[in-house]
């Protein structure tokens, strides 16, 4: 399981700019069932992702195709966690990577 955060960066003022492909590399990651929670970071830092289902080098090749990530708009930081215990509703997060 991991964490993406990302922070906004030396060129945040371009996001407009990329927005759409953004948001449609997000669309993408949910529905190809790696990304299980996306959300902002307060306030206005930029964005954070909980990701599961995929090794760390897949996982760096997706983030380092978001155009947020590729036009510097935000920095990426991948945080790998090992799930030792959950909630009943989060047992699958249990389970390795792929």
């Amino acid at each position: 399981m991991f964490i993406v955060l990302l922070r906004f960066s030396q060129n945040m003022a371009r996001a407009p700019e990329f927005m759409q492909a953004h948001n449609d590399w997000i669309r993408q990651g949910l529905e190809d069932g790696v990304f299980l929670v996306v959300g902002s970071l307060q306030p206005k830092l930029g964005g954070a992702v909980l990701a599961h289902g995929a090794s760390l080098a897949d996982l760096q090749a997706r983030v380092d195709a978001d155009p947020f990530v590729a036009e510097k708009v935000v920095s990426a930081e991948i945080l790998e966690i090992t799930p030792a215990k959950t909630d009943p509703r989060l047992a699958f997060l249990l389970t390795p990577a792929a």
